[in-house]
């Protein structure tokens, strides 16, 4: 007859769960990033219009090696592969994976367009996008994906594309330097994209606000508020993760594509200097800014309980 094992003494019961903490604090943190990059859409979907760039591909691919050499596992969507469906459920797929202490990195480049607000909480009426191949991913969509990371996750964004609605409606904005392009959908297109997919994108923003009231988070009001710091202070506690993102433009910029790199990816890759940089976020964030022309500046922001993530070294796993 088996014997019955013995209950723990109360002294091997504290030892045994400070056993457990120290193999828990001990994890190695784990990280994942994915890398979109477009150097073109597909016309079908953007009625006619397929927006070739040069430097998109390469700025994904330069920074999936960053991410590999500093000890992520990237994730490379380029140009055809770079659909709706296949980014959504990559995000999902890193936010079921990842947990406390782990990193998500999320770069983006390609073009920026925008579809009108449904929801009547956006200052300038209009929602920012990103261009993926088969159709226009809506910020709403990719907040409320971001929200779905839990608690004690860091997630750092980059996207090098203009999210600026408001320049090309008031003025047009100043011709590229020579060898460049701006990555802005052009405002004739962005219209008639609406016109054509309206239903679609209307519901999307529907999909969202209903999801985002049951989980609790209001992407709109986040996007809002993106910048203002004292405003943005209002959303600690409603993200669960921490997030740090840095734009490759202000919202009345544009954003510049290259031969090899975006501006902002160039720069962002040199002040980095294979890993020689040794600040913190902010300091990164200044010294990318200051090697910028005064046409483009770099927004940082910050959303959930992000103060130590802008406090570490960039891209420390």
């Amino acid at each position: 007859m088996a014997q019955k094992s013995k209950p723990a003494k109360p002294h091997q019961a504290a030892e045994a769960a400070k056993a457990n903490k120290a193999t828990a604090d001990s994890r190695q943190a784990k990280a994942l990033s994915l890398h979109i990059g477009l150097n073109s859409v597909g016309a079908a979907a953007y009625g006619g219009w397929d927006g070739p760039l040069a430097a998109c591909e390469f700025d994904a691919n330069d920074m999936a090696a960053l991410a590999k050499s500093q000890g992520m596992k990237p994730t490379l969507l380029l140009t055809r592969q770079a659909t709706r469906a296949r980014v959504l459920g990559a995000l999902r797929s890193a936010a079921a994976a990842l947990k406390a202490g782990d990193l998500f990195f999320l770069s983006y480049s390609g073009h920026g367009g925008q579809v009108p607000d449904t929801n009547g909480d956006e200052p300038d009426h209009q929602d920012e996008t990103w261009c993926l191949y088969d159709g226009q991913l809506i910020d709403d969509e990719l907040y409320l994906a971001l929200s779905r990371f839990g608690a004690g996750v860091r997630v750092l964004v980059l996207s090098d594309s203009c999210h600026s609605g408001s320049v090309t409606r008031d003025l047009p904005p100043p011709p590229p330097p020579p060898g460049q392009r701006a990555r802005l959908m052009p405002d004739s297109v962005g219209r008639r994209v609406y016109a054509l997919h309206r239903a679609f994108y209307d519901g999307l923003q529907a999909e969202v606000a209903a999801a985002a009231s049951r989980a609790w988070v209001d992407p709109d009001t986040a996007l809002a508020q993106v910048g203002a710091a004292a405003q943005a202070s209002a959303l600690v506690g409603r993200f669960k993760p921490a997030v740090v993102l840095i734009s490759g433009c202000q919202d009345n910029q544009t954003s510049m594509d290259g031969d090899h790199n975006g501006a902002f990816t160039e720069q962002l890759l040199k002040v980095w200097a294979h890993g020689s940089f040794s600040g913190d976020y902010r300091s990164f964030h200044a010294r990318i800014r200051a090697g910028m022309p005064a046409t483009q500046s770099p927004n940082l922001f910050a959303l959930g309980p992000a103060a130590a993530l802008l406090g570490q070294r960039p891209f420390t796993v």
